[in-house]
């Protein structure tokens, strides 16, 4: 199980993330874009997976930038419990992780692939060529930039 702390720590860790309080919940962003943000569930939203039989989250709620509204859907199909959306994000690349559902190494992934998403493509490459020089353990986006 991931906590926000889990989320401060993996997406601080990255270079030139910082965090910010947007709408009353933390934010991190990179070179002043979001990637990933706290999104607490609003009553539309609430009501929205009531009608459509989505259980409710237990814990906190992640938002992450994706690729494409493809991957979004492909997240969503293959780990229903752990990802989701709403109807405010329909034909937006965010999907939203039940924080309660999710592992720390998962997180990691998914914070990385959406830094790497909106990173400038000089900082993105030095930091995988970094991480290739250490080994094992890239994300999937390697080829990226």
């Amino acid at each position: 199980m991931a906590t926000l702390d889990d989320v401060r720590r993996l997406a601080l860790a990255l270079p030139r993330t910082d965090e910010k309080v947007s709408w009353g919940s933390a934010a991190w962003r990179v070179s002043s874009k979001g990637f990933v943000w706290e999104r607490p569930l609003r009553r539309a939203d609430e009501a929205a997976l009531a009608e459509a039989g989505v259980p409710l989250p237990d814990g906190d709620v992640l938002g992450v930038r994706v690729a494409d509204v493809g991957v979004k859907a492909a997240l969503i199909a293959d780990e229903p419990d752990v990802y989701f959306t709403t109807p405010h994000f329909d034909g937006y690349p965010a999907v939203l992780v039940r924080l309660e559902r999710i592992g720390v190494d998962e997180l990691r992934e998914l914070v990385e692939e959406a830094w790497l998403q909106r990173a400038p493509k000089t900082v993105a490459a030095a930091w995988l060529a970094e991480r290739h020089d250490e080994g094992p353990g890239t994300t999937r986006e390697q080829a990226r930039p």
